[in-house]
């Protein structure tokens, strides 16, 4: 099957979920110009992340995976991007400590661009216009203009991914993700939370841990790995002709890597198993998540892990669930077994954001987060009675204090959500409630830590 794949074998495909350019010819200029930019990514980064997911896959280490909805081009501050820097590696650091193992972190970011929507179309009153599909694509603007696909955004879309990228690396390479410093910041979340009771002790413990470590002289002036980590990139593979741009053969390994991304994922409503976003997947050597929705049957998913990871290698594929706090309980076991019955290698991932949105009377998106952290409980109950490892998390978040997710500790009403109702798209945890959530997560862990029969790894940072 592999020897008939190439980078553009998807387009003998059918296709969802993708744009209609009204200039084909502008559009080929962009596509081939694309193709003599420089990778984003480089092969030997994906393989590395593909190592550390194999760790997760074997319950040795846990995966951090969030960021935006959808970038966006009037957005693309630096202040935006160290703030959500910030709060990832907070919530890394509080992760790491409770359960004793490595985090692998890898941001929603750097090529989150393109969302697919339910509907082709947006009708406000009496007017009705293509739907906004990312800013890669058109304009969120409601104008006839705005809505009209521009090859052109591609460009932008690339210049502000390299932007991105080089500004993440400087951070985590050049002392920001020093670990006293995050912690600092913890701790001051810590300090001014209503929940602060709660997490004090998971805090002061690793105030501890860290004046320990300082007492025997690991510091991170003597110790390099403490003041660095490593950030991945992932976004969700949909607008396949930028990708196939960016797709590179690597001349170490002889085979074909995406390099607009170190992972890319295939959405709930593109995962069609004969058509043309699984045909891209399959092909590239990338690290390759699948969301699977309510509608994935047991059949289908060993089919379509039959034909993105054929020789089960640890770590190529992630399985990133989202059912729904009402629904996770009779959808996520059946996959479970039958994953475990055929004996494949996967790393099962939490998204408990996208099934649990609801639309408030106000008519704002929202997602409660009571329902966000009932359905990653449950998603450890079904993953401890059935014996296999829940290897992470997956969600939509910025370091930013909007107000478009209602609940958690700072009690966000539904009245509140028009006060900084940001998102582009769907509604993102603010910077509070993600460490909320990171904090009540390492509760959970720290459980499933002390009742594991396997020797702890060794905590790492880096």
């Amino acid at each position: 099957m592999r020897a008939t794949w190439t980078p553009d074998s998807w387009r003998s495909k059918p296709i969802v979920q993708v744009p209609e350019y009204p200039d084909k010819e502008a559009l080929a200029e962009v596509e081939a110009k694309l193709a003599t930019f420089p990778p984003l990514v480089f092969a030997g980064e994906a393989r590395q992340l593909k190592k550390e997911l194999a760790e997760v896959a074997a319950g040795r280490a846990f995966l951090l995976q969030g960021g935006d909805c959808a970038e966006s081009f009037a957005e693309h501050r630096a202040d935006n991007i160290r703030d959500f820097f910030r709060v990832f590696l907070q919530m890394a650091v509080v992760l790491t400590y409770a359960g004793g193992s490595p985090v692998v972190k890898v941001g929603r970011l750097a090529g989150q661009f393109a969302k697919p929507r339910s509907s082709p179309a947006e009708r406000r009153g009496d007017v009705e216009l293509p739907s906004y599909r990312g800013d890669i694509i058109n304009g969120v603007e409601f104008t006839p203009e705005a809505r009209v696909p521009d090859p052109q955004r591609q460009l932008q879309a690339y210049r502000q991914a390299a932007a991105t990228l080089n500004l993440i690396r400087a951070f985590a390479m050049g002392g920001y993700a020093d670990l006293e410093r995050v912690h600092q910041w913890t701790l001051g979340f810590v300090k001014d939370s209503p929940q602060s009771h709660r997490y004090q002790e998971l805090a002061d413990r690793i105030t501890e841990t860290l004046v320990f470590m300082r007492a025997c002289g690991i510091t991170s002036e003597t110790t390099p790995q403490l003041r660095t980590t490593t950030v991945y990139t992932s976004h969700e593979a949909l607008l396949l002709g930028y990708e196939q741009a960016l797709t590179r053969l690597d001349s170490t390994s002889g085979e074909w890597y995406a390099t607009s991304g170190h992972m890319l994922w295939i959405g709930d409503r593109t995962r069609q198993p004969d058509h043309a976003h699984v045909e891209f997947c399959r092909g590239i050597r990338n690290p390759i998540g699948l969301k699977c929705g309510p509608s994935l049957d047991p059949d289908g998913l060993l089919r379509l892990i039959d034909i993105l990871n054929p020789k089960d290698e640890p770590g190529r594929l992630t399985l990133i669930c989202r059912f729904g706090a009402d629904k996770i309980e009779s959808h996520l076991p059946k996959l479970i077994r039958a994953v475990r019955r055929e004996g494949r290698t996967v790393v099962w991932s939490c998204d408990p954001m996208h099934g649990n949105t609801i639309t408030a009377a106000s008519g704002f998106k929202t997602r409660p987060f009571e329902r966000i952290l009932k359905e990653v409980e449950l998603f450890f109950d079904i993953h401890r009675g059935e014996g296999t490892h829940a290897g992470g998390i997956h969600v939509e978040m910025t370091g930013q204090n909007v107000t478009e997710c209602t609940g958690g500790a700072t009690a966000i009403s539904e009245a509140d959500l028009s006060d900084r109702y940001h998102t582009h798209c769907d509604p993102r945890l603010n910077a509070d409630q993600s460490l909320e959530l990171a904090f009540l997560m390492a509760e959970r862990l720290k459980q499933e830590r002390a009742a594991s029969v396997q020797p702890v790894a060794a905590t790492a940072w880096g």
